[in-house]
């Protein structure tokens, strides 16, 4: 017989332990996840995505030259967050890897955090929580009268479509025009454009083609189906099959002042810019039509030199650009409906009216806190973020560090040249910009906020009275 101790019970003893140690921790992981609000778990969401990315583009094999980890983190923020600014070139600095990983992340982010999680737990289960409920309504600004489950579905089914159209579409031109690896850059270029990234493989965007109209109409096509947002795409389908007698309120907003943007913005451009009025007429008109497109939906291409644009230009271009795309969709910015109620709002101010309205139609009270508490966030974090710059970036001129700042909260990717210039801590503060625009910038303050303590003062005066 050995007299050695046997351990095999203590081992068990151990591994039971082990065990019930990380089931309690999972429980009150569960816990936390269940009880905080919708705004929180959007934003954690999307960390874990940008953490994600981050490790998998640092990964050897991900890399075609050597790039800095606050690079990749950079990327990784820009693509979830489709913004599409870049302080290295995705095209020659990342392997096929490191390009896949930056287009699923552009996917993922441009889907959405819930629309993603949430398209796994219905093909799993065909239910969602009241938390998913709440947490997809929050995100996508969805009416009452829209049902969270039919929206995901209508939202994958969508995208997937416009994005294998465009992909198709895009090979054959860019077989046409001798591209290299024309099929991955079609694919790639598609996704990009539908979920308004911007990111290109391109060195200089799509300035090689700007009086290619095959190519550039195609972009900015599925550019517009995403950036206008997946609650026409259900509203329309609900007056189609008879659901619905006609388009909502809110899609008929969305799509007059989209296309009210694009045809002014254009004029303004054709007229105005004298590099883009000294083109021959097709291509002035294509190349201003572009621009504005560019920037109004947040993608971030480009056919013309923003660094070229005149001052006067710059002003329509920030307008755009704060402005942005609409809710429900893939861009960013305060959207056209904030725009919309802030507009009924002045409006009805100036002529004394009691009630808000726009289009003949009254704003809820609700829109209108939300479209005016965005606003003055927005302007917080603007000021904040240009006082930062300018002590890290000293030399950088004031316009092209506010184009900067503004393009990165609307997440619209476009550039004066600064973002390849920028200091280790102006990357940093590029991030946290890029990643409030993508959360939505009410929702990033939301989520940031402390409790309300307004209740427990509520109960305090209850219980004195």
């Amino acid at each position: 017989m050995s007299d050695e101790p046997d351990d095999s019970g203590e081992a068990d003893d151990q591994t039971v332990s082990r065990d019930r140690s990380l089931r309690a921790r999972w429980i009150r992981l569960r816990a936390v996840l269940t009880h905080t609000t919708p705004a929180k778990l959007l934003l954690l969401g999307y960390l874990s995505y940008i953490a994600l990315g981050w490790i998998l583009l640092s990964l050897p094999f991900a890399q075609a030259t050597a790039v800095p980890a606050i690079d990749n983190l950079f990327i990784a923020t820009s693509a979830v967050s489709t913004t599409g600014l870049v302080s290295v070139d995705p095209g020659s600095s990342y392997t096929f890897f490191g390009q896949l990983v930056i287009l699923l992340l552009i996917q993922l982010g441009g889907l959405g955090y819930m629309t993603v999680g949430s398209f796994v737990v219905l093909t799993a289960q065909d239910r969602m929580s009241r938390l998913r409920r709440e947490a997809t309504k929050n995100a996508f600004n969805l009416p009452d009268d829209v049902k969270p489950k039919l929206f995901i579905r209508s939202v994958v089914r969508f995208t997937l479509i416009c994005e294998v159209i465009g992909a198709a579409v895009l090979y054959v031109m860019f077989r046409q025009q001798g591209v290299e690896d024309a099929l991955w850059s079609a694919i790639f270029h598609s996704i990009s454009a539908f979920c308004t990234a911007g990111f290109s493989l391109f060195s200089n965007s799509f300035e090689s083609f700007g009086a290619h109209a095959g190519i550039t109409l195609t972009i900015s096509a599925l550019s517009i189906l995403g950036a206008m947002g997946f609650l026409i795409v259900v509203d329309a389908s609900r007056t189609l099959s008879g659901r619905s007698p006609h388009l909502g309120f809110t899609s008929k907003v969305i799509i007059r002042l989209t296309l009210l943007f694009l045809l002014i913005g254009t004029v303004i451009l054709m007229v105005v810019e004298p590099g883009i009025a000294a083109l021959p007429a097709n291509e002035r008109l294509l190349t201003a039509f572009f621009q504005v497109m560019t920037a109004s939906t947040t993608v971030g291409f480009n056919t013309y030199p923003i660094s070229a644009l005149s001052h006067s230009v710059l002003i329509v271009f920030f307008f755009l650009m704060v402005i942005g795309a609409s809710p429900a969709g893939t861009g960013g910015g305060l959207k056209t409906t904030s725009f919309a109620a802030l507009i009924g709002l002045v409006r009805s101010t100036l002529k004394g009216r009691d009630r808000i309205r726009f289009f003949k139609r009254e704003i809820p009270l609700q829109r209108l806190q939300d479209a005016t508490a965005g606003l003055a966030y927005y302007l917080v974090l603007l000021a904040g973020a240009m006082f930062l710059l300018f002590l890290t970036e000293a030399d950088a001129a004031f316009d092209v560090v506010m184009f900067e700042v503004i393009s990165a909260l609307g997440t619209v990717g476009l550039s004066m040249g600064l973002t390849g210039e920028l200091s280790d801590l102006g990357k940093l503060i590029v991030v946290g910009l890029m990643t409030a625009g993508r959360v939505g910038i009410l929702t990033f303050g939301i989520a940031l906020a402390t409790h309300d303590e307004s209740r427990e003062e509520e109960q305090d005066n209850d219980l004195v009275l």
